[in-house]
């Protein structure tokens, strides 16, 4: 039975309450918000040597000989009202009912409390026009049996989200004892509500919340891809397996091995690259082996009858230059000219006075074959052999047994140029383009690039299924290592939209 996909689940679980909480903050609860609160309700009993003592002075004993007030019934009380909402508040969004006017929008009531006098104090994004005479402002006594109550009626004031004003009233104590009851905003919204709100003088305990629950989330799942075991391979295979051959390849398979071997630990892979025609020879010395694999640049021809090729990915090669060189583009012909013989010095097209130096792979190498068929017509001159170490500027050409050499002497010897596979190209040489094209997956499909290959793993002899040499060219051409072919430039054989370039 399948193990119970944990990381799924909670993978769904995060997406469902981070959803769930942006529809209830944005859509459901917040579309529209008016939210009060009452930042100052104090008696003024005691206050008049203070900074308003003037003022409360002449509440006690009015200058116009008026009401006198008693200054024991006395308080101040400032409410805020803002948008709290995610929308703005327009004036014809108020829906408050049974108002004398159609300019109010909202009472703001003070249960046993008289409002003696009122002040707008403060306004953030809210033109003053809009609580000015004429607005609606204004205050009233209601009488409702034996309650009382004070009301300051507030005008339609458009607001912006997060915009506020604040309302200064003194009242009066008409009824009651102890601590007075604290005022209420009374008024509806269209598509919203009127409610308290409180002072955000830190982060939302609910944001936080959530925070700590996708980061809870997170952290599970982490710790479950730590335990968990990466998915094997389609089948895991035991054994030991040498793999020899190109060393174009070698970086690519070495990796691919090692991803193989992590997930299934009884496989154990040895290497010996040193070519793609001494792989070939010594899997054919071999005979009939369930544990040696080679890998091949290219096709094996007429000389390896009794291997079995399996197509993995089509290549790509580069040719490159010595840095010196200057030239980022050459033609097919010009390729062709300069292995034939016929291109001695680069300034015969367009380079620097330079001999050519051409740095070559020894016979029976992969990557020569691919520059031979793709790129010479199978017609070139044929040198002598002669070792690369010791060559300098001046000499005709040299060859290599690796890939690495080729970079090491074109980035070494003034006026030199090699071809070698794309992804081994470094930042000591130069990669030229050909007839216009580079060394792109799509140059390759649709044949604009011409230096490219078709890759192989080679068998000798019929091989068992279960075998690791079976399972390992299986993970090659259609399992994990598929990735790690992309990684180094190739594609994959299997792809099906690709099948006819690795045919051609």
């Amino acid at each position: 039975m399948n193990e119970f996909p944990i990381e799924i689940v909670l993978s769904l679980l995060g997406i469902v309450v981070a959803s769930a909480a942006f529809l209830r903050e944005f859509v459901l609860v917040g579309r529209r918000r008016l939210g009060y609160r009452v930042q100052m309700d104090t008696p003024v009993t005691g206050e008049t040597e203070s900074a308003l003592a003037g003022a409360l002075r002449n509440l006690r004993t009015p200058e116009d000989g008026g009401q006198a007030w008693e200054l024991a019934n006395l308080s101040l009380v400032l409410v805020r009202i803002e948008n709290a909402g995610s929308l703005r508040i327009d004036d014809n969004d108020y829906t408050m009912r049974n108002a004398e006017s159609d300019r109010v929008g909202l009472h703001l009531v003070f249960p046993e409390r008289k409002v003696i006098g009122l002040a707008v104090n403060e306004l953030s994004g809210v033109p003053a026009d809009n609580l000015g005479p004429g607005s609606g402002l204004g205050k009233w006594d209601r009488v409702e049996g034996t309650r009382f109550e004070g009301l300051i009626d507030l005008p339609k004031v458009p607001l912006e989200r997060g915009h506020h004003y604040k309302i200064l009233a003194i009242l009066n104590r008409e009824q009651g004892t102890g601590e007075p009851k604290p005022p209420t905003l009374i008024g509806a919204v269209k598509g919203g509500k009127v409610a308290p709100t409180e002072s955000k003088s830190g982060p939302s305990v609910k944001l936080m919340a959530l925070c700590a629950f996708l980061v809870a989330v997170v952290v599970v799942q982490l710790v479950v891809a730590l335990v968990q075991a990466d998915p094997p391979p389609r089948d895991c295979a035991a054994g030991e397996l040498t793999v020899v051959g190109s060393t174009a390849m070698a970086p690519m398979i070495r990796k691919a091995a090692q991803d193989y071997e992590k997930t299934c630990t009884d496989a154990k892979f040895s290497f010996a690259f040193e070519g793609t025609e001494p792989g070939l020879r010594t899997l054919a010395r071999a005979g009939h082996t369930q544990n040696m694999l080679a890998i091949g640049d290219g096709s094996k021809g007429n000389s390896f009858e009794a291997l079995t090729e399996h197509p993995l990915a089509l290549g790509s090669f580069s040719m490159i230059v010595h840095p010196g060189v200057g030239l980022t583009n050459l033609t097919t012909a010009q390729i062709r000219d300069l292995y034939r013989g016929n291109i001695k010095n680069w300034n015969q097209i367009g380079g620097p006075d330079l001999p050519v130096v051409l740095i070559d792979r020894t016979a029976g190498s992969g990557t020569r074959r691919a520059l031979e068929s793709r790129l010479l017509e199978d017609n070139r001159k044929v040198f002598p052999y002669t070792s690369c170490i010791g060559m300098a500027a001046g000499g005709a050409q040299c060859e290599v047994d690796v890939t690495e050499e080729v970079a090491a002497f074109v980035a070494k010897i003034p006026g030199a140029v090699g071809y070698l596979e794309t992804s081994a190209v470094g930042a000591e040489v130069r990669a030229v383009s050909i007839d216009g094209a580079s060394a792109s997956a799509d140059a390759m499909r649709t044949r604009r690039y011409p230096f490219v290959g078709v890759e192989y793993a080679l068998t000798h002899g019929p091989i068992a299924g279960d075998s690791l040499v079976t399972q390992f060219i299986d993970y090659l051409a259609n399992g994990k290592a598929r990735l790690t072919m992309v990684e180094f430039g190739n594609i994959p054989c299997s792809d099906r939209v690709d099948l006819e370039i690795c045919t051609a």
